[in-house]
């Protein structure tokens, strides 16, 4: 009898501590695209449950009323994004489709017989009647709520939402392509960004002369139109035309950024502000994104690195005096101003530089608090009735709707998935081959045993601007990554997660490290440095080490296996990069590898193709043949190399995909066969 109850136990334990699937986390639900009402009483966000993704609402006091808006079904592989509230509150407009490569044509990985392309529409939420407004992106709904102006094929329409059938119009037709659209707040004009090849202008539209102007045009590119609350003025952003300079190369300084403003009866132009030389003078415009807000005292709130770590000051239009408004070691990431425009919600890494917590800077006193902390992660603060609503990710969920009334916080929605056994990953310092610290996040196996020798499994995350945090990211790609490494440990691994120089979070000199990406590829020497950390463990076996990632990660995987063969024994390259001078041209149209000798002699030796001969580790290529950030030509021509030199290699080739897969099934065959791969290569015997 007693063996029989110890066997009982022991079944329940097993059961009890099982780990979920890989497909069972990944297909739990990934909210996103968070928005709130203008009278603060109802939220919307995206949901994407296992590839089917929907708008839900939350109305009521605590939020507690929530229901699904749109009736999207299935894993069709197109985006929702874009969600705005009219004024009234009373309907939604968002965009459903994808966009279009450089031959016109819109993704569509699902090989839907349909038109996949985006288009706005605009949902009832009192008697959820849908209208289909118009094909384009980038929807903003005037003040008064009556009109809408999008950007269609670069250029920018309207259309009137008082409409029970929608009648767009073209506003105009100019060169370039059109963006950063922002009514005046009467309405009477637009302000956008006209983007060309070489710069790009401020453009104000008068809806009564019904023409365009660029303001102040120069030979610099200008972008983040911003009005004054009197209509009268626009400020801007002023970043020097830099001749020659490639992108994955390190900006630490520049002919300095600058905040200009043009008074809209004269014409006139001045700066009102100018970086310093020096540290903080180049723009670095990935965050915040909203890069420049006018509040009605006549502040205007900007984002600068002038001490090595994004932060945001305060600019007196009329004194010209700046102030700093956050502080501290960690970067602001995002910021939100609030409709009364006394204060600011924003995101940060201060205090916790591997999490996002939400802080609130009083406007009038200057005054700065932190009003989340803890385990979690914490990103896109919006104020609410008594508090504000956020998005919440943990070790043991992804990404949740949540609202911090009266001072508690409270996830909102039915659908949220809990792994209560999965853990917090423990934070590491680590020395690079040249002696550079970083810093990685590492799982450990159930009943971790520091006696026994584990396999270990390094991923390695794209960008190069990103960061892996303790927490699910608030990314739907970097949370599918963290779930993996997490079922790595699950399955007993020791898993690792490094934060290699050139990416976010640790300040702006690990962000622009010298010689990274095209000029030298430093970023392998935390990568090596990480592979032999890991080897001269002794609960590691040093011959079954194993490396993956995507895109940015691809690339050092590449290098990886093709440098240390006898460090790393296995590897998966997702959409990697493989020769710079094949893929510059993606972000940066002017550069031709002819044109320029020294640039391309060097990015090929920064590139892994470089080193193709000391490949001799088995890998697994993963692409979609419709890539727009990495073309599809780097695996192939990968796969024709290795060939040549005998390496042994598999392919999981997505027809019709993108960069960051848009049907949930290739993410989840993507993330499967990785862990499928290495197992087979180094898995636990």
């Amino acid at each position: 009898m007693k063996f029989f109850t110890l066997l009982i136990n022991l079944i329940l334990g097993l059961v009890l501590s099982a780990q979920p699937t890989i497909k069972e986390i990944l297909d739990s639900p990934f909210a996103s695209n968070l928005t709130v009402s203008r009278d603060s009483k109802t939220l919307a966000w995206v949901d994407n449950i296992a590839g089917e993704r929907n708008i839900f609402i939350a109305t009521g006091d605590q939020f507690s009323s929530v229901y699904k808006l749109t009736e999207y079904v299935g894993d069709q592989g197109i985006s929702l994004s874009n969600l705005e509230f009219t004024p009234d509150g009373y309907s939604l407009v968002y965009v459903r489709g994808n966009t279009k490569n450089r031959q016109g044509e819109a993704a569509n990985p699902g090989l839907l017989d349909e038109d996949t392309g985006q288009a706005i529409f605009i949902h009832s939420l009192n008697n959820r009647k849908k209208i289909k407004i118009s094909k384009g992106s980038m929807p903003s709904i005037s003040h008064d709520g009556s009109t809408i102006a999008f950007v269609k094929e670069g250029q920018i329409w309207t259309a009137s939402l008082n409409d029970s059938i929608s009648q767009p119009k073209k506003l105009f037709s100019i060169r370039g392509s059109q963006s950063d659209i922002n009514w005046s707040p009467n309405d009477n004009y637009l302000a956008f960004t006209s983007s060309r090849s070489d710069n790009s202008y401020i453009g104000v539209y008068s809806f009564k002369d019904m023409k365009v102007v660029f303001m102040d045009p120069s030979v610099d590119r200008d972008f983040s139109p911003e009005w004054s609350p009197n209509n009268k003025k626009v400020a801007f952003i002023r970043k020097p035309y830099a001749k020659d300079v490639p992108p994955f190369s390190p900006q630490k300084s520049a002919r300095p950024w600058s905040i200009r403003v043009i008074n809209l009866s004269s014409g006139q132009s001045k700066s009102l502000w100018e970086a310093d030389p020096g540290r903080g003078s180049a723009f670095f415009n990935q965050f915040p994104r909203a890069a420049l807000k006018w509040t009605i005292d006549n502040q205007l709130i900007f984002p600068w690195e002038k001490n090595g770590w994004m932060h945001l000051y305060s600019l007196d239009v009329q004194s010209g005096n700046t102030s700093q408004l956050t502080y501290g070691d960690g970067i602001v990431e995002q910021y939100h101003l609030n409709k009364e425009n006394n204060y600011i919600l924003y995101t940060t890494n201060v205090n916790d530089i591997h999490a996002r917590h939400i802080g609130k800077i009083y406007l009038d006193s200057k005054k700065n608090v932190m009003l989340t902390n803890g385990e979690g992660t914490e990103v896109s603060p919006l104020p609410v009735k008594k508090g504000f609503a956020f998005l919440k990710t943990t070790a043991q969920h992804t990404s949740r709707p949540a609202v911090f009334l009266n001072g508690e916080e409270q996830l909102i929605g039915n659908k949220t998935k809990i792994f209560e056994n999965q853990r917090i990953p423990d934070v590491i310092k680590i020395s690079a081959t040249d002696g550079s610290k970083f810093m990685a996040t590492i799982f450990y196996p159930d009943n971790y045993n520091k006696k026994k020798k584990y396999p270990a499994s390094i991923f390695l995350h794209g960008g190069s601007r990103r960061q892996m945090l303790r927490t699910y990211h608030y990314s739907g790609y970097y949370s599918n990554a963290f779930a993996v490494q997490q079922y790595f440990a699950s399955q007993g691994y020791i898993a690792m997660m490094i934060n290699y120089r050139s990416g976010i979070g640790y300040g702006t000199e690990f962000r622009e490290a010298n010689n990274y990406g095209i000029t030298g590829a430093s970023e392998v020497y935390d990568l090596i440095g990480a592979g032999e950390y890991l080897a001269s463990r002794s609960d590691i076996d040093p011959n079954r080490i194993a490396i993956w990632g995507g895109s940015y990660g691809g690339y050092l995987t590449a290098h990886g296996l093709s440098r240390r063969s006898d460090l790393f024994s296995v590897g998966v390259d997702i959409h990697g990069v493989h020769n710079w001078n094949t893929e510059l041209p993606t972000f940066a149209s002017w550069y031709n590898p002819h044109y320029y000798p020294k640039i391309a002699a060097l990015a090929y030796q920064s590139s892994p193709e470089a080193y193709l001969d000391g490949w001799e580790s088995p890998v697994l290529l993963i692409h979609g043949d419709d890539d727009r950030n990495v073309p599809f030509t780097e695996s192939v021509v990968l796969s024709e190399q290795l060939r040549e030199r005998g390496v042994y290699f598999e392919q999981l080739i997505f027809p019709d995909e993108v960069h960051g897969f848009l049907l949930q099934d290739n993410w989840v065959r993507c993330m499967e066969a990785t862990f499928e791969f290495i197992d087979r290569h180094i898995g636990v015997k």
